[in-house]
């Protein structure tokens, strides 16, 4: 993951030696007010060949459904199989620092995921919801193939939502393999409502830190983020013990997990490095 707490200039050689070193998604993020998930993606997208990049997430309040179909439609034509987009509440005090906050985020959710969907889909949408309104909308460049569209969020509200509504979910920071495994109960429950079958993915996140101060930058994060520290949703040490944490992710539910650096990582670059030669190796 390539967090925005990284200035925009590392970008380029983190997604560089991503793409060298034969990892399978690089991911980022769009936060209130550091960095655009849409240009960063954008511009990983065009600095390398093969790696997988994924927007985790886009704050709905914050974008008009058409503005996001447009920018991502344009993403999947210029960079066909290599682009995954997530979208999701946002949070909630940020979106209100944008004047941006709405009085039902779910709702918000549901009218956005489901015009994104039919957009991508090439139809005409025309849609008087509360939030999103669309008066016959049609992308004259859609995706050549509808593409999956992500959901993230936290709460089971939200959870059965993006089984209802969207093609994978993106958990929030911080969720342990109980939470992971917990979540994907919800998540089905949410496609079975909605008479949904296949597959759905489940993405989930661990906090990790390796090296000398491993513990103590680990700690120091996620108090950041509001995290506690003791809680099972991170690791400190070396690549197996994060190897480790993966298969035990995985084991709960997970079908895609995603290493964060902590914000403090002194060399992301070697970061990647390390999760692609010496991590993944031991991953079962």
């Amino acid at each position: 993951m390539f967090i925005p707490q990284f200035p925009p200039e590392q970008l380029r050689p983190v997604a560089r030696a991503a793409d060298e070193a034969g990892i399978d998604e690089l991911w980022v993020w769009e936060d209130c007010f550091y960095e655009s998930g849409v240009a960063t993606a954008a511009a990983a997208l065009a600095w390398t060949e093969r790696v997988h990049v994924a927007i985790g997430i886009l704050p709905v309040p914050l974008r008009n459904v058409a503005l996001v179909a447009m920018e991502t439609a344009t993403l999947h034509r210029l960079f066909p199989g290599r682009v995954t987009l997530g979208v999701g509440h946002g949070v909630q005090s940020w979106m209100g620092q944008a004047g941006a906050r709405v009085a039902s985020p779910l709702t918000l959710l549901r009218e956005h995921l489901d015009a994104l969907r039919a957009l991508f889909a090439g139809e005409r949408v025309t849609v008087d919801g509360r939030y999103v309104k669309l008066d016959g909308v049609e992308l004259a460049w859609p995706p050549a193939e509808a593409p999956p569209v992500f959901s993230g969020g936290t709460g089971p509200k939200t959870l059965r939502l993006t089984g209802e509504s969207a093609d994978g979910t993106i958990l929030a920071g911080g969720a342990s393999p109980e939470v992971v495994r917990e979540a994907a109960e919800t998540v089905r429950a949410g496609r079975a409502a909605a008479g949904r079958g296949g597959e759905h993915p489940l993405v989930a996140s661990i906090l990790v830190a390796t090296g000398p101060d491993a513990e103590r930058r680990l700690a120091e994060d996620a108090r950041r983020m509001d995290w506690d520290p003791a809680a099972e949703a991170h690791v400190a040490g070396d690549a197996a013990a994060v190897a480790a944490a993966v298969d035990r992710w995985a084991a709960a539910g997970a079908t895609t997990v995603v290493l964060q650096p902590t914000a403090d990582e002194p060399d992301p670059v070697a970061f990647v490095r390390w999760v692609a030669e010496e991590v993944r190796p031991l991953v079962s």
